[in-house]
């Protein structure tokens, strides 16, 4: 079985059912659950963001000078490097460890929150009233993949996987080379951009990430058919999460360009 999210794969699933036998094993309801959980973390972490930013931001609109109250607040980049880069630790912790991720999960849940409120804030202050058109279709398109699979109207059958997993890998690669090209001032042309080729590019990569949540779906599902232990609900549950996070923030990325052409 394939999936692109380095979180969810079929090794680690037989790995430890091997290892905890039947006993408290790990369910549908139960991933549930725990999914919702590291979702109202997140939503906690971004909403303290939000507001810690937006304070900063109410202070400077006393300032007589018109640049000030209109600058992004600066304290948002920090929440954002503090997110991402805790975020980035926990998950590779999470990944490597999965035994901890009743844990771990949280935690990056909660500093994941903290870089996407900061995020958040840049774009809605380019163009304000983004982050709840692409909140409204981060999970719109959750919602909606998520009744297409439970119906059978999509199955991740082994080309479908293979398909996803291949353009998922082909866009890390366009995006590991374009952080490379950016420490010699150098960026890859029309992708980045408000043009055709760039909403077009944006268009492609939201809907890769979209279709990650079906590999996503089936591999939770695998998980309880194979019968891994109780934490792998947390598991299963970070690695909805890791997409989740990417979707939404190639959301505003396509909205921020559609934008730009107005």
């Amino acid at each position: 079985m394939r999936t692109s999210n380095p979180a969810l794969n079929d090794e680690v699933f037989r790995d430890t059912a091997a290892e905890y036998g039947q006993s408290r094993t790990m369910t549908l309801e139960g991933t549930v659950m725990k999914t919702g959980v590291l979702l109202c973390l997140l939503m906690a972490g971004a909403v303290y963001t939000w507001v810690q930013t937006n304070a900063l931001a109410a202070e400077a609109a006393e300032a007589a000078d018109q640049a000030a109250r209109l600058a992004i607040p600066a304290n948002a980049y920090t929440f954002m490097l503090i997110g991402m880069v805790g975020g980035f630790v926990v998950s590779l912790i999470t990944i490597m460890k999965p035994q901890v991720s009743p844990y771990s999960a949280p935690l990056y849940a909660i500093l994941e929150g903290l870089a996407l409120g900061g995020l958040s804030t840049v774009f809605e202050y380019q163009f304000p009233g983004i982050v709840v058109e692409a909140v409204g279709l981060t999970f719109g398109t959750l919602a909606a993949l998520l009744m297409a699979y439970a119906s059978g109207a999509i199955k991740a059958s082994e080309n479908f996987k293979l398909g996803i997993v291949a353009a998922t890998g082909g866009i890390c690669l366009v995006y590991i080379a374009s952080i490379v090209l950016g420490f010699f001032h150098i960026s890859i042309p029309m992708i980045h951009q408000s043009g055709m080729v760039g909403i077009g590019f944006s268009a492609f990569v939201v809907v890769v990430a979209a279709l990650n949540l079906v590999l996503d779906f089936d591999f939770i599902e695998n998980g309880v058919q194979q019968g891994a232990p109780k934490y792998m609900e947390w598991y299963g549950g970070f690695g909805l999460l890791v997409t989740l996070v990417w979707l939404y923030i190639e959301m505003l990325h396509l909205l921020s360009k559609l934008r730009s052409r107005d």
